[in-house]
């Protein structure tokens, strides 16, 4: 069992930046792909980035393309969300999420609880 604990989110302006981090227990990520996902009210829970288990290969969304980064530390068992030029539509709940060996993104085999990015305009 993994145990996925995002933190690092609130308030921020629109044009400021935020650093999200999901810690893990339970088992090292380092055969995980990582990725983030979030659901803003009203709204389906969509895919944001990852990043691979292998080679740390990324891949994001076209709607934060350019402006956030998804990055990992093995070591210390945490992924991080960089998140530059915050919109208000970057308001959501932010979820972390591990597929093993990057097997299948539709069905993530852990997830984290969330944690809550408001961006005022």
């Amino acid at each position: 069992q993994v145990q996925l604990v995002e933190s690092g989110g609130g308030l921020m302006q629109a044009g400021g930046s935020l650093r999200l981090s999901c810690a893990a227990s339970g088992r090292t990520l380092s055969s995980f792909g990582m990725g983030w996902f979030r659901q803003a009210p009203t709204k389906e829970r969509e895919f944001v980035a990852r990043i691979s288990w292998a080679n740390d290969i990324t891949l994001y969304a076209d709607s934060v393309k350019g402006r956030f980064t998804i990055s990992r530390d093995n070591a210390k068992n945490t992924v991080y969300l960089q998140m530059n030029s915050l919109k208000p539509e970057d308001t959501a709940v932010y979820y972390c999420a591990a597929a093993l060996y990057d097997r299948d993104w539709r069905r993530p085999d852990y997830w984290g609880q969330g944690t809550q990015v408001t961006v005022s305009s």
